[in-house]
């Protein structure tokens, strides 16, 4: 089984695959001043088109950490803000059809808890996974539906998995 190390996020590594900010204790663009201050545009997300952006939580718990399956979305970016513990998340670049899921292209980064980062469209990517607690609510932002008509999922055979070191 080919395995992968977890890398710390940073903009230089990620960029191939989306945007990040830290949407807790930013460090951006701000108006206002305290009591009350607005941090504005960290972040962008392609919504492909889709006027309807969607919020909604996936609920992880802790589990082995072996990549077993890969999805994407050719038509849409995608948001993940993990909200009440760091993530790793497994990523690899956009493919053809033909070329399926860049197994040897595979990467893993560690989210902390509050950094909202966005995946391009067409990046292979799956259900995040728990660092420190037993369950974490991660928030993930895309156009309403698009897990039933832009979402492509390929389940790993035993010889194509990954195991996170």
């Amino acid at each position: 089984m080919k395995t992968v190390k977890i890398e710390e996020l940073s903009v230089e590594a990620f960029l191939p695959f989306g945007f990040y900010a830290r949407q807790i204790d930013p460090q951006a663009e701000k108006v206002g001043t305290p009591p009350v201050e607005f941090f504005r545009d960290m972040v962008q997300q392609d919504l492909g088109g889709s006027s309807i952006a969607s919020f909604s939580t996936c609920r992880v718990a802790q589990r082995e950490r072996v990549i077993d399956v890969a999805e994407c979305h050719s038509k849409t970016g995608e948001g993940i803000l993990p909200l009440d513990d760091d993530i790793l998340i497994h990523v690899g670049p956009a493919t053809t059809n033909d070329e399926g899921v860049p197994i040897e292209k595979m990467r893993v980064f560690r989210i902390p808890k509050g950094t909202m980062v966005v995946l391009r469209p067409g990046v292979w990517h799956h259900a995040p996974f728990v660092v420190n607690e037993p369950v974490a609510n991660v928030l993930i932002v895309l156009p309403e539906r698009t897990y039933a008509i832009d979402c492509t999922v390929v389940e790993l055979g035993e010889g194509k998995r990954i195991r996170i070191e």
